[in-house]
């Protein structure tokens, strides 16, 4: 869909589709409820509605743990507009009756759950799914549906979604397998497209084939009626393009050529966690990616393309390079930039490393008294035992051959958990790391490896000297990459690409943003000048205009929790102060809804192209609306797993927050700040409140 507003300041906001509550859905939003919600960004004055993905997760609540790249979830499906609730006559035109009791169950559904404070995902979906399949079994037959208009319609939309063959196969598969990953299946583990094909000659599968593809065409038929309508109202909608796919998903179990399943992608070790983290990902194959054109992203963005007019690449880093970890590793701390430049033993050498130096800086060596004092004299032997073997005569220990990453270390059922911990804590102390014999990388914290001190001013200066020479190369291998990957995808459609490029970012990523014209993202807690004293905040005006200005995402805090938490308060109400040109007052310990609107402002005056609000930190402008509590507005803690991440739902319906005429006229105000581009001060702002 084409992106209709070129070269305007858009205001906008941020909302997972199962957060909308509206009077007709149960427990979650609905495709339908886009289009009034559409009503309300609206009446506010905004042209922008972003969403997380709607991809089909199966019975993981997180819209990033798709089960396809092409599906839509089925817990977004109005089971009270499909036309199959209407009685056909014989020249197939509906007669307006619905089919006994279904109508009523479907009704029945939205009362039980619409109450429901979070998002009762897994409930609801087996609510929706068994209501759905028995709607489904009024129109089919053994050979899929017996309805004749049903089934003229889906055999075309199957044949305009070859996507939805492997797809419906691969949930049928896993439903019927318990719901396991594929690799686990005995049967039709590496599918070939015969295979696929077969299961659709198969007659005991046939109706659950046909059902999971019916499925698909009603949610693509509700979901494209919305986004038209909010096209038609010159409203603007983002969609969420994650770079990864789950490893058990249709795409990775269909099309195997694409992936890189030995590597798994993850992110460094940061200030948020000293382990990096390890997504489980498989990484593209890129190569393989680009002898076939790279179809697979092509045919992504041809299926966005249906909804979106813009979009927001997921981790747009990972087109640069992506943190790689080995299948046995399960944190993220012992990983390696692909593509990288990797040091070879040769070099090494070359710089007066022996063998044995580079086997001491390469491989974890544990001396015996460390261990004893770890895990005590007993617990000693036995890890000992399980996972090391003694170097010559020494006191010193290396790993195993067996032992190939963490996973191994933590699936020994002898050790003790200090003895575990311990050995964990020595399998990542080391400087480099060896992933192919004779080349290595180094690891991200080699400067805190025992190794490292016991080396000479020379050689740490040598191999400094060497690591800057091999980033540097790195970095123009990245921007190579991400400037052609991005560019295949930047021209495939008529839909405005956007980055979230958060994270250590490589000082080519910008560059190559800005030469493609792909929108960055810009986070005001962490839009700091982070290498200098005080790590000062950027000025709102200085922001880059290609850019998207938010004052949270979905992976952080809301902006009233971050205030209480994590904030600078006093550094950030002078910098609010200063950068607004007026008295604000004493700084508070919690953001009232004035001070809330407050910092709104600031999103608002910036000089990026979108400023974007997550709908939590709007309706924190509201006393009737926000919840007591700022941290029931948190959508993910990244890193956790809780009954709380992905739940989040709106405290009340659209049409109560549209009442709520004092919000209204707040969040109009910060429309209209975004018509005054290039003013760095609020001096003449419109007041709020």
């Amino acid at each position: 869909m084409k992106f209709a507003h070129q070269g305007r300041r858009l205001s906008g906001v941020a909302i997972p589709l199962s957060a909308i509550r509206s009077d007709t859905s149960p427990g979650c939003g609905e495709f339908p409820d886009l289009a009034r919600f559409g009503d309300l960004a609206s009446a506010w004055g905004f042209d922008l509605i972003q969403l997380l993905p709607v991809n089909d997760s199966g019975y993981q609540s997180s819209p990033y743990f798709a089960l396809s790249a092409f599906a839509l979830n089925p817990i977004y499906i109005r089971i009270g507009d499909l036309p199959e609730l209407l009685v056909r006559n014989e020249s197939g035109v509906g007669k307006g009756d619905r089919p006994q009791g279904l109508g009523d169950e479907a009704e029945a559904l939205v009362r039980r759950f619409s109450g429901a404070e979070r998002l009762p995902y897994e409930a609801l979906l087996n609510g929706k799914l068994g209501l759905l399949r028995r709607i489904w079994a009024t129109v089919s037959g053994e050979k899929g549906p017996a309805d004749e208009v049903i089934r003229v319609e889906l055999d075309a939309w199957m044949a305009a979604n070859p996507w939805s063959r492997s797809y419906a196969a691969f949930i049928t598969l896993k439903s019927r397998n318990n719901e396991r990953p594929w690799w686990e299946w005995p049967l039709f583990r590496n599918p070939t497209a015969e295979d696929i094909e077969s299961l659709w000659r198969d007659r005991p599968q046939i109706e659950d084939l046909y059902f999971r593809a019916w499925l698909q065409m009603r949610a693509e038929k509700q979901f494209r009626a919305s986004a038209d309508y909010l096209a038609k109202k010159g409203i603007a909608l983002m969609g969420d393009l994650p770079i990864l796919m789950n490893a058990d998903s249709a795409d990775v179990w269909a099309r195997r050529s694409c992936f890189r399943l030995e590597l798994s992608a993850g992110a460094p070790p940061d200030m948020y966690s000293d382990k990096g983290q390890n997504w489980g990902f498989p990484i593209y194959d890129w190569k393989a990616l680009e002898q076939e054109d790279f179809g697979f992203w092509k045919e992504r963005l041809v299926e966005a393309d249906k909804y979106y007019s813009c979009y927001r690449i997921d981790h747009v880093l990972g087109f640069f390079r992506i943190w790689s970890l080995a299948e046995r590793e399960s944190t993220g701390a012992m990983g390696r930039f692909i593509p990288d430049v990797p040091i070879s033993r040769d070099e090494l050498q070359s710089l007066g490393f022996s063998i044995d130096r580079i086997r001491w800086m390469s491989q974890p060596h544990v001396p015996t008294w460390r261990l004893v004092q770890a895990a005590g004299e007993s617990a000693a032997k036995s890890a000992a035992s399980a996972a090391l073997e003694r170097l010559a005569e020494e006191e010193l220990f290396l790993f195993k051959d067996s032992v190939k990453g963490e996973k191994d270390i933590e699936s020994l059922p002898s050790l003790s958990p200090a003895a575990r911990d311990f050995l964990l804590a020595s399998w990542r102390d080391r400087a480099l790391l060896e992933y192919e014999p004779g080349f290595f990388n180094t690891s991200w914290s080699y400067r805190s490896a025992t190794c490292w001190p016991s080396l000479s001013e020379n050689e740490r200066s040598a191999l400094e000297s060497l690591i800057g020479e091999k980033g540097a190369q790195a970095e123009e291998s990245w921007a190579t990459s991400g400037k052609h990957l991005l560019g295949v995808l930047s021209r495939a459609t008529s839909m405005l690409p956007c980055a979230e490029d958060l994270g250590s970012v490589p000082d080519c990523v910008p560059r190559v943003l800005e030469e493609l014209g792909i929108l960055g993202l810009r986070v005001f807690r962490w839009t700091r000048r982070w290498n200098e004293d005080g790590q000062p905040y950027i000025p709102f005006f200085d922001y880059p205009e290609a850019s998207v200005a938010c004052p949270s995402v979905h992976d952080s805090s809301s902006i009233r929790e971050w205030w209480e938490t994590e904030a600078d308060r006093e550094g950030t109400w002078r910098f609010a102060s200063a950068s607004l040109g007026r008295d604000l007052g004493s700084c508070p310990d919690h953001l009232g809804t004035e001070q809330v609107a407050i910092l709104l402002e600031l999103i608002a005056r910036s000089a990026s192209r979108f400023a974007v609000y997550p709908i939590q930190d709007i309706l924190a402008m509201s006393g009737k609306i926000r919840p007591a509590d700022a941290r029931n507005e948190r959508i993910n803690v990244p890193g956790t797993v809780g009954l709380g991440n992905w739940s989040y739902r709106v405290p009340v319906s659209i049409d109560e927050i549209l009442a709520e005429k004092k919000l209204t006229i707040k969040v109009r105000a910060l429309a209209k700040f975004r018509m005054v581009p290039g003013n760095k001060t609020g001096k003449g702002h419109t007041e709020v409140g």
